[in-house]
Order: structure tokens, then C-alpha cells, then sequence
């Protein structure tokens, strides 16, 4: 593996411009003191409930699990030319993925011009027939997408970004970017009066514009609600923080009734009409007259509401069609398809072991790749090849010759290290940034977004379910 792009220093003993004004600051700083804020921010961010449930792990009494995620102390900056770049790109992508969506709903374009395979499309676990033809406002299906870009280095040791997912359906984690800018604010104000750090606090209030710009046309003071699973949810923090910062109400399916072909919450004051509805449940479980008749999630009626025009989802029903692992390779293709322009970021070399001759090289080379599921999320149902054991290696192959389709496979890319607080003191650890793109009338996106970090040294999974913290992504102004 090459190594990695270091974020901070361009060799031992030279800092990057852009970090020259921090890195003087950091090095005055007490280690003790530093520790102590840590401390600070923890006793925080658990006061105020900031946590995550973490599926499958249980306390010592049998409980589930809720964690902090770990937040670190030294923010990732990113310059402002690198992030004009960046956000060129992200629009770019999440325009021609929207188009594709409606596409696939609709025409089939691309499918018939053979740039992606039907069967990609209409056998993906993600495709859902009860949308076809369906109009939705200004043909947006995705009004919020997370796309999760990362850094590695070039053999002239400069760095270049690569998309390495799209995420499309129900995308978590900016509440992380918006209550980790608060924190450094409280710890550390003397640094935003040493540094032109462009605002994120907006976010809430572009992600309600955006809301609001796709209501059915018919409406003019649309209202809009948060529809959550419920407190059980591993990103409930998330979907009760934005609801608040918004102004609007949080609800759960039992609080929605359909009549008429209209969505309806229950109030105190009797029914209110709902025009758009930010929804933090997954397909299966929003209706279940139409998907999970089990479902206990969503609320009886709501497809035929939706099909009807009379209510917005965001992000729309079918949107996982377009950030299936396996769709993800056509993204370039897209981009030039749709919007006839040359792909500003890069996505990463792909194998698609469903094709004989990747699957063949990456059975040779399971030990140097990274493998993922196509319907994988989380950091779970994934192998990295360096760091596994051979049994571990031994039984993803059997499971890529049972299942070829249902696997991709990556060069393990040498993800960019940015220096991060740990228990040793001060040691670079592995990142990767999660940028939220608002798509509406206009696509828009706050500067920075969400970096993660892998916490465990040489670690290159920065999810936080499995152990992975976050810090403050600063984007300076120039």
C-alpha cells in the first residue's frame, strides 16, 4: 500500500500553508490541557444526549448499547480553492445521479443507450416498480444526499479526492458536523478570531428552504415534519435535533393518518394537513399497505398520497437504486450521459465480481483488496483484505463464490491521515469527509461537511459503529 497523503505536514518538518496559523497554536498547548477539554466535550455531548445506538451490542446488564461517538480535538482544514473544486464535483454528481433516478422511473435512457445493464436496475434490491412513471417536484428524488469523499496520495505526493460512496436514501450525520462546530466554538473561541472559518450553523435553515422548495405545486406555506422510526433509532439524536433547529414538528407513523389521498397529522387542536414530509425511515417500513405489511414505521396510505402529488417525501421513494454499491462504477457514465461534462471527481477503480474476469482477480488478490457488499452500510459486510486474518479471508471467498453479484472489490486505498488526540498524545490517523448536498430549486451545500476518523492506529474504517470518531471540518475562507 502506498502511503498515505498527510493532511497537515507537507514533509517531517514542513507544515501545509493552510494549517501553519493551527499548528503554531497547537504546539502551545498543554497536553494536559487538551486533555481536559476532551474531557469537557464528552461530559458535554452526553448531557446533552448527543449518542448512538449501536444494533447488536449489549451492555453488561443485556441492554443495548448507546455511545458517544468519540469527537477529536484537532479540526481537518481544507483550503478554499479545494473546496471549490470539491463542491463543483458534489454538484455535478448529485445533478446527474437525480437525473438517473427519474430516468430509471421513467424512459430508461441510459438503459437502452447500454451504458448500465437492466438487470442492474430492475433486479436491484433497491428498485421499486411502484414508482415508475410517477412525477415527483422538479424531478429531485435525493434532496439530501451524503457523499463520502477521500483523499490518497500521488506518486509526486501531492493528494487527489475520490468518491467512495454515494449515499442517497436516509443519510446521517449532520448533526455531528453542526453540534461538533458548536463544541470548538465553546473550547476553543480564540481560534475563530485567528481563522476565516466559513459558518455551517445555516444548514438547518438550507435544509428547510430545500424542504420547502419541492412541496406539491398546489401549496404556498407548505408544512413540513421530521417522520422518524422513533427513540429507539440509532440516529434518533439526529432526526429530534434537526426537527428542533428547524422549527417543525417531529412525528412517528402513528401520529399520521391518509384521507382522501392527503396526509393528515393528528394535533391537539384536531387535523393538520402535511405537504412534505423529511423521512428518516427506510422504504420497506413507510407503508404498509404498499411495502412491510408488518410495518409499524410509516403510516397506511402513504404511497397513494405520494403517487397522487398531494405530499413530498424527502429523499423519494426508489432513491436506493442509485447508491447501490453496484451502481456506483456508472456514476462517471452518468455524469457525461446526462450532463454531457467530464466527471470533476474521481471514483474509485471498482471490480464488479458479478463480471468473470474481476472476480477472478480479486479472488487472486483477496489479500490486497478492499470487498464490500452492494447493499452493505456501516462499515459491516466488508473485508479488508490487509488487515484479516486468513480465516477471515478464507470465508469471504466462499461467500464471493456463492454470491458473486452481490460483491464489489476496491484497491485498499491509503486514505489521508490528519493528526488526531489520542491516549499516546498527538498521532495521525486515517479520515475520510462526508459532505451534505441540498438539492431544490438549486443544489446547495455548506462548506466542509463530516470527517470521520478511524481512531485505531492503521485503522482505515472510520465508521462509527465500529469504533470510528469525528472532528470539525474547517473550510477557510479565502
Amino acid at each position: 500500500m502506498k502511503p498515505s497523503f498527510d493532511e497537515m505536514q507537507a514533509t517531517p518538518n514542513a507544515v501545509r500553508e493552510h494549517y501553519r496559523g493551527y499548528d503554531q497554536w497547537l504546539s502551545q498547548q498543554p497536553r494536559d490541557v487538551m486533555k481536559s477539554r476532551r474531557e469537557e466535550a464528552e461530559m458535554i455531548f452526553r448531557r446533552v444526549g448527543i449518542t448512538f445506538a449501536v444494533y447488536g451490542a449489549k451492555d453488561e446488564d443485556g441492554s443495548g448499547t448507546e455511545r458517544l461517538i468519540p469527537f477529536d480535538l484537532i479540526p481537518r482544514v481544507i483550503p478554499a480553492q479545494e473546496w471549490e473544486e470539491m463542491e463543483r464535483g458534489l454538484s455535478q454528481r448529485v445533478r446527474a445521479l437525480n437525473r438517473f433516478v427519474h430516468d430509471v422511473y421513467h424512459s430508461q435512457d441510459i438503459i437502452r443507450a447500454g451504458h448500465v445493464p437492466v438487470e442492474q436496475v430492475l433486479q436491484n434490491a433497491q428498485f421499486r416498480p411502484e414508482m415508475m412513471n410517477v412525477d415527483v417536484p422538479g424531478n429531485v428524488y435525493s434532496h439530501i444526499a451524503g457523499i463520502d469523499i477521500v483523499r490518497a496520495a500521488n506518486a509526486d505526493g501531492s493528494g487527489s479526492y475520490y468518491v467512495l460512496e454515494d449515499n442517497l436514501r436516509v443519510p446521517s450525520g449532520v448533526s455531528y458536523m453542526l453540534e461538533n462546530r458548536k463544541m470548538m466554538m465553546r473550547l476553543f473561541p480564540e481560534l475563530f478570531s485567528q481563522h476565516r472559518v466559513a459558518p455551517v450553523a445555516h444548514y438547518p435553515d438550507l435544509l428547510l428552504e430545500t424542504l420547502r422548495a419541492v412541496a406539491p405545486a398546489s401549496v404556498n406555506e407548505p408544512t413540513v415534519v421530521v417522520l422518524t422510526p422513533g427513540m429507539h433509532n440509532s440516529a434518533y439524536f439526529e432526526h429530534a435535533f434537526l426537527a428542533q433547529q428547524m422549527g417543525i414538528e417531529l412525528v412517528e407513523g402513528q401520529d399520521l393518518f391518509v384521507k382522501d389521498n392527503f396526509v393528515y397529522m393528528r394535533t391537539t387542536q384536531g387535523p393538520k394537513r402535511i405537504d412534505v414530509i423529511y423521512r428518516r425511515v427506510d422504504d420497506d417500513f413507510l407503508d404498509p399497505t404498499a411495502f412491510r405489511p408488518d410495518s409499524t414505521l410509516g403510516c397506511a396510505g402513504l404511497l397513494a398520497a405520494y403517487r397522487a402529488g398531494n405530499v413530498t417525501l424527502s429523499n423519494a421513494i426508489g432513491t436506493g437504486v442509485a447508491d447501490d454499491k453496484s451502481i456506483y462504477p456508472y456514476v462517471p457514465k452518468m455524469i457525461e450521459f446526462y450532463l454531457g461534462e467530464k466527471p470533476i471527481l474521481n471514483n474509485v477503480p471498482t471490480y464488479m465480481c458479478r463480471k468473470s474476469d474481476d472476480l477472478k482477480y480479486v479472488l487472486d488478490h483477496l489479500g490486497e483488496l478492499v470487498v464490500k457488499e452492494v447493499h452493505g452500510a456501516g462499515g459491516y459486510g466488508m473485508l479488508v483484505g490487509p488487515a484479516a486474518s486468513k480465516k477471515e479471508i478464507a470465508d469471504f471467498r466462499d461467500a464471493l463464490l456463492a454470491n458473486p453479484a452481490g460483491y464489489i472489490a476496491q484497491p485498499t486505498l491509503a486514505l489521508s491521515t490528519c493528526p488526531t488526540f489520542v491516549d499516546i498524545g498527538i498521532a495521525p490517523r486515517h479520515i475520510d469527509l462526508r459532505p451534505f448536498v441540498l438539492s431544490g430549486k438549486d443544489v446547495q451545500m455548506v462548506p466542509g461537511g463530516l470527517t470521520r476518523v478511524a481512531l485505531k492506529e492503521s485503522s482505515l474504517v472510520v465508521n462509527s459503529s465500529q469504533g470510528g470518531g469525528t472532528k470539525d471540518t474547517w473550510v477557510l475562507e479565502a
